[in-house]
């Protein structure tokens, strides 16, 4: 069975795609342009409630949520491609402690960093909120700090092997390294040796490829 995929451009669906190419998984896509509204059409509310993107439809199970779609994909297809969720039940708490980590602390300062500087210029002809960037580096900073000081005692975020925690943070550094924002990765020497290795996989090589925004 082929999983679908909606909406393959969007940030959020590239960290699924570069799960199910890691997992060997077979997928197709199915476009969803939110600058259109598409995401709030009737019959994609039938899919997603809440009108945002990725889901995934995998014969007649149905599933929202980036992070919840990876962690499905890495659960049931554990055998093959590469381990994501770790080979110890102390290396899946760290997974998913860093996993959370990126949910609460990391993606929200990187988010709104992304949606006032890159996409505010790209789609409107509103000024960039100054109070919001400022705000949301100095909270990106802090967090980069604590991910220095962890990356210098293991490669990845999880330990010396990659793992959706890593994964996760995929979409947004990405945005945070190409918008002129990219000393903040730079100026730290284990979280720029981090984003180089994984931006440097082959499954997010495609993945951006692929579906450019």
């Amino acid at each position: 069975m082929v999983v679908k995929v909606y909406g393959p451009h969007c940030s959020s669906a590239k960290r699924v795609l570069v799960c199910l190419i890691e997992k060997e998984i077979e997928f197709e896509v199915v476009p969803v342009n939110v600058f259109n509204n598409e995401h709030k059409d009737p019959q994609y509310l039938k899919l997603q409630p809440f009108g945002t993107v990725p889901v995934i439809q995998d014969g007649d199970y149905t599933l929202y949520e980036s992070r919840a779609i990876m962690r499905y994909y890495a659960e049931k297809y554990r055998s093959q491609g590469v381990e994501l969720l770790g080979k110890t039940i102390e290396e899946k708490g760290l997974i998913e402690q860093w996993l959370e980590v990126e949910a609460h602390s990391y993606h929200p300062p990187a988010y709104n960093l992304t949606i006032h500087v890159l996409f505010t210029a790209l789609t409107t002809n509103k000024t960039p909120d100054p109070k919001v960037i400022e705000e949301s580096e100095a909270k990106l900073v802090k967090v980069l700090d604590i991910y220095e000081e962890r990356l210098s005692k293991s490669k990845y975020l999880a330990g010396d092997f990659f793992s959706l925690a890593d994964m996760s943070h995929l979409p947004f550094t990405y945005y945070i390294n190409n918008m002129g924002k990219d000393y903040l990765i730079k100026d730290r020497k284990h979280v720029s040796a981090w984003w180089d290795d994984i931006s440097s996989r082959p499954s997010w090589k495609k993945v951006h490829e692929l579906y450019k925004v």
